[in-house]
């Protein structure tokens, strides 16, 4: 009984002395297990339909930024680019032709004009000269002029009145030459517009055999592979993943902890998978939103069953330490960080 009377005072002394302790020792800090490796990954996913060529890369394996990853079958996409060049190397010889008639519409319709407004002229000075002596002749006594004289000159009056209105034909009909050179405009134009649409679909086509090739975007490594040489691969169908070699942590704070948390601060980061190896970090951003709320199927309050649950925030650490070699630390990994808010 005695002893029983001085063990319980002893524990309860313990007791308080731990919590003291406890209290002092994280007084400052902001911890939690709620968190993870995060990476940026990158999926492997094809633009164009085909077979698999080859595969260039293992489960897991590094890789660089612009190797070959993987090759769907060309050939497909090979014809199509043939088929493209031969249809824009079919309009080239129209569009020549065509440019050659426009030139030549050009230069006849400005040579017609200029031939037809002199012939106007001429006739003109050549009819007005016609009258002229067939007056002359009329004012003249009969005993100073025949009558052939007098016919002749009212025939060569009638002649010069004709030859002025073919001139004057003439240069009408040579009036809608600018109208034949819009028709010839008009062709080349057309022409232009198709060698445009077959260009771009030589592009298009071109484009669609480089897609043909997968390369890497960054340096990484590969993680879930679900290609093989030979399967029929169809676009946005996901072959792979690239992982990214930049690593940091998302720690899921209680909304609680956020009060003496802000970026700058230090952090130290335990990896579940090696609890000997401690990261050093500092905290980069905090999420302006909780994480439900950026949920495939966000919480809904207003439906008067609510019940207030202590909402998490997603804080991000990046990490200041490199990881150390040998260390496989992949998006995912639990991890457990501290966060220092009295400036450790």
């Amino acid at each position: 009984m005695k002893k029983k009377k001085v063990i319980l005072p002893l524990v309860l002394a313990l007791a308080g002395l731990y919590g003291a302790w406890y209290f002092v020792s994280h007084r400052g800090q902001e911890q939690t297990d709620d968190a993870a490796i995060e990476a940026h990954v990158v999926p492997l996913i094809p633009k164009v339909s085909g077979y698999v060529a080859a595969v260039h890369f293992k489960d897991n394996q590094d890789v660089k930024k612009g190797d070959l990853l993987i090759e769907i079958a060309p050939e497909d996409y090979e014809i199509k680019v043939q088929q493209a060049k031969a249809a824009l190397a079919a309009l080239q010889p129209q569009i020549d032709a065509s440019t050659a008639t426009l030139s030549t519409t050009q230069t006849m319709s400005s040579t017609m004009m200029q031939t037809a407004q002199s012939a106007v002229k001429a006739a003109e000075a050549n009819l007005a000269k016609t009258r002229n002596e067939l007056e002359r002749l009329r004012k003249m006594d009969d005993r100073f002029r025949s009558r052939k004289q007098l016919d002749d000159a009212v025939s060569a009056e009638h002649d010069a009145q004709s030859r002025l209105e073919e001139a004057k034909a003439q240069l009408k009909n040579a009036a809608t030459a600018p109208n034949n050179v819009a028709v010839a405009e008009a062709g080349v134009g057309r022409l232009k517009a198709q060698v445009m649409e077959a260009q771009a679909a030589l592009d298009a086509a071109e484009q669609e055999l480089s897609y043909t090739k997968i390369y890497a975007a960054d340096d990484g490594h590969i993680s879930n592979r679900t290609v093989e040489p030979g399967a029929y691969v169809q676009p946005g169908q996901m072959l792979a993943a690239l992982v990214t070699k930049g690593r940091w942590v998302v720690a899921n704070y209680k909304e609680t902890q956020l009060e003496d948390i802000r970026p700058g601060q230090k952090a130290e980061i335990r990896i579940d998978a090696y609890p000997k190896i401690l990261l050093k970090g500092h905290v980069d951003s905090i999420q302006r939103g909780t994480g439900a709320v950026f949920s495939a199927f966000p919480p809904e309050n207003a439906t008067g069953n609510y019940v207030k649950i202590v909402q998490r925030v997603p804080v991000k650490i990046v990490l200041d330490t490199p990881v150390p070699a040998g260390v496989v630390l992949g998006p995912g990994m639990s991890v457990v960080p501290v966060v220092y808010t009295g400036g450790k």
